[in-house]
């Protein structure tokens, strides 16, 4: 069966290659400027290839007028015909995927769609640094391509790397999760992808990482993300809100941040110097520019009334480090407040600088596209069959199997010859993309990759997610009593949850329950529970319902999702994906409002806390879980246990680094510090071979700046059945057993820390180069 299945997949994939490779003729686009032929630009300094960078940049706005510098501040930036520069439009999109949700990309032609990886927060379920590398790779292939062929742009407002804090937000679904050491690794690793070797200080595309900062409400309960004030805490923003933003700048060297449209204590992020300019491009130094989101400087004008004057604001926003506008508001109030000595036309300039020193590390003021690196990609290299591959194969890494019972999974095509499919996602097609997706190459659906394993008797049970009635739900149930097995695909789509779309609670919506409740009820034999969702959802019900065998998440899977979720049913995939974020019950949420930011708990006014990190109470699954058809044990082969952190000198002793009883990271020598080795045997002990994914967590000394726990890291390994592997755990002491305190200082505490992997656990005891101090 196996043999056969992959044949098939083998064919369509060829012949998805050849309808989508094939259609249409594709011209290659004219040049975007310099082009060798025009006369006006063939001695212009700017298009001389062997002129530094800079230099050019200098040039080309040395010879603009201020209204031309004006209506190049915004998106859709216009032509400067006399210097033989067409128009652009910055604004396109490549989460998960060539995407057509900005203008700058469009479908059709030789390029009728592009390859659609599962969201986001599916693929970070994988917990696999290289997968997402590579998916940025194929997805800036693609995008080069339509570029090539006139479709397309060249920056691309992806990825949203925000925190996903609260279970309700609608957006969750675009992000890495609530941890932010997952969301920081797949920050950088994505943009890398997308923006390649970075040879030359040259750009494959222009990555941008968003929303900065604090941005993780859109719509709830009468507050939106136009009219929100995010209070957050020094603390809460360095250890958490602004570390994947970082890691976004500093590890994957992104072209561009986009700032975000809530203020942040009392200030719009689009007009906060300190953000801007002192974090972003000071501390950070970002290689590239800042970007608003798509009317957030009118917003802060015009919702906010953040200023007087549409001047003032415009003014605001440049000064603070703004580069560019997604919108018309700097193209219709930027000359007004240079006239009125708002704003300065140097300032304007240095934000040009930002932007067209991007243009030019694309290589967009090179001339001729076709005759340049990424010039020959076409058509043919959209929806390829390794593309299409590799789709799949971040699809069946994304799945996570929940529950288990009595080892009811994997089903047999031998003893369940007949599966009922049951649900409203049972047979969705675009559901499976999530938000911000393109046109896909081609869908396998839930139902048609069951019925690639086993015959299927198909009921939908209710007309869509919302399950606003049980009339289908007698027709489900005579499915089930009729099969050998039961696979129920419930769950979430874009009606709710999606940008400007939180949810209101986190029970299935409508009549699921009672219909997955009647279903397995009735089934015959083992009823499995297949969940499609961007976020968490309370399904304790079925966590202790005996009928139902197992559970499974899969996110949004992408195109392939189908094929996807039957590999995993049917044990051609052995699932080996992690929860990137915590499940709650509907409890949790009852009384927590979604606009209070602080992470921590505080217990004196009944707070709860945010994410595994500072939440305690009850969960209906904890982030990290993730079982596998086979069994995995560890056993710890070398670790230190005490470890002497050298300090710069004895003045930063003096100067009351110890009064916490924990060092400044500022003041320890953290370049004489050699990393910490901890070596960790892990073995297969089942019958199936398996993916492991050790997850890595530290524990500092107790004190008021502390989280339970922290993931330090992870590590995935595939081992043969019956076989081990030793997996080496690199622990730095600065990075890794740091914290940050309440003033957003980062600091080592002293005493005993303790690193948790997998059901390991082992301590390491933290002294100075003064002697041990016990905590």
């Amino acid at each position: 069966m196996a043999y056969n299945i992959t044949k098939l997949l083998s064919l369509v994939s060829l012949l998805l290659c050849l309808s989508f490779c094939t259609i249409g003729v594709v011209h290659a686009r004219p040049p975007f400027a310099c082009d060798p032929h025009n006369p006006i630009t063939r001695g212009l300094k700017f298009c001389r290839v062997t002129v530094p960078i800079h230099v050019r940049v200098q040039d080309l706005i040395g010879r603009l007028t201020l209204q031309e510098k004006i209506r190049l501040l915004v998106n859709n930036a216009i032509a400067v015909p006399r210097l033989g520069i067409q128009g652009y439009e910055w604004w396109s999109e490549a989460l998960h995927g060539v995407s057509n949700v900005g203008p700058g990309t469009k479908f059709g032609g030789a390029f009728p769609g592009a390859t659609s990886f599962p969201q986001v927060i599916t693929t970070a379920a994988s917990f696999n640094e290289s997968l997402w590398q590579e998916i940025g790779r194929v997805v800036s292939d693609e995008a080069r391509a339509m570029y090539n062929g006139g479709m397309a742009g060249l920056t691309y407002w992806s990825p949203n790397v925000n925190i996903f804090r609260d279970p309700r937000w609608g957006r969750g679904q675009e992000t890495p999760g609530e941890d932010p050491v997952l969301a920081a690794k797949y920050a950088a690793r994505y943009v890398k992808g997308l923006q390649g070797d970075g040879a030359g200080n040259r750009l494959k595309v222009a990555a941008c990482c968003k929303h900065y900062t604090a941005y993780d409400l859109d719509n709830w309960n009468g507050v939106n993300r136009f009219h929100f004030n995010a209070r957050v805490s020094k603390q809460d923003l360095v250890d958490t809100y602004d570390v994947p933003f970082k890691a976004c700048v500093v590890e994957g060297n992104v072209a561009s941040v986009m700032c975000s449209y809530n203020q942040v204590n009392g200030k719009p992020t689009c007009a906060d110097p300190d953000l801007l300019k002192g974090t972003i491009r000071g501390q950070w130094r970002l290689n590239g520019y800042i970007v608003s989101d798509c009317d957030s400087v009118g917003v802060l004008y015009d919702e906010q009334h953040y200023t007087r004057t549409p001047e003032e604001a415009a003014a605001d926003a440049i000064k603070a480090g703004l580069d560019l506008d997604c919108g018309p508001f700097l193209a219709i109030h930027t000359e007004a407040a240079v006239r009125r000595g708002l704003v300065s036309q140097l300032e304007i300039n240095w934000a040009l600088a930002n932007t067209m020193t991007v243009q030019m590390r694309l290589g967009m003021f090179d001339g001729e596209p076709s005759a340049h690196q990424y010039g020959n990609l076409g058509p043919r290299d959209v929806c390829t069959p390794a593309h299409q591959q590799l789709a799949l194969e971040a699809a069946r890494q994304g799945i996570v199997l929940l529950e288990n019972r009595g080892r009811s999974l994997p089903l047999s095509t031998r003893r369940h010859r007949t599966v009922a499919v049951i649900g409203p996602n049972s047979d969705v097609t675009v559901t499976m993309i999530g938000n911000y997706a393109g046109v896909a190459c081609g869908y396998t659906t839930p139902l048609q990759g069951i019925g690639r394993y086993t015959r299927t008797i198909h009921q939908a049970g209710c007309t869509d997610v919302h399950c606003n009635g049980n009339q289908l739900f007698g027709a489900a149930e005579a499915a089930a009593r009729q099969a050998d097995a039961t696979v129920l695909v419930m769950g979430l789509d874009q009606s709710i949850e999606a940008e400007f779309v939180d949810r209101a609670g986190l029970l299935l919506p409508g009549h699921q329950q009672e219909l997955v409740s009647r279903v397995a009820r009735a089934s015959r034999g083992p009823t499995i529970l297949v969940l499609m969702s961007g976020g968490p959802i309370d399904v304790t019900f079925a966590k202790n319902d005996p009928r139902i065998s197992a559970i499974i998440w899969v996110g949004y899977p992408g195109q392939a999702g189908g094929t996807a979720i039957a590999d995993v049913l049917f044990g051609t995939t052995n699932p080996g994906g992690k929860l990137p974020m915590t499940w709650y019950p509907q409890n949790y949420v009852t009384h927590l409002p979604m606009t209070d930011m602080a992470m921590r708990a505080d217990p004196a006014r009944g707070y709860p806390g945010r994410t595994y990190r500072f939440y305690r109470g009850p969960v209906v699954f904890p982030f990290g879980l993730g079982l596998s058809y086979t069994t995995f044990a560890h056993n710890l082969a070398h670790g230190p246990t005490l470890v002497s952190v050298p300090l710069t000198s004895l003045k930063a002793t003096a100067n009351s680094t110890m009064l916490s009883k924990a060092v400044r990271v500022s003041h320890a020598d953290c370049n004489a510090l050699s990393p910490l080795d901890v070596h960790v045997d892990v073995k297969n002990t089942g019958s199936m071979d398996g993916t492991h994914t050790l997850l890595v967590f530290t524990s500092p000394p107790d004190g008021k700046w502390a989280s339970s726990k922290q993931l330090m890291g992870f590590h995935k390994i595939h081992i043969a059945a019956g076989s081990e592997k030793r997996v080496r755990i690199a622990v730095h002491v600065c990075k890794h057993l740091s914290v940050v305190d309440r003033f957003g200082i980062r600091r080592i505490p002293l005493g005993e820390h303790k690193l948790q992997i997998g059901d390991l656990s082992h301590h390491v005891s933290l002294q100075t180069n003064l002697g041990e101090i016990k905590v």
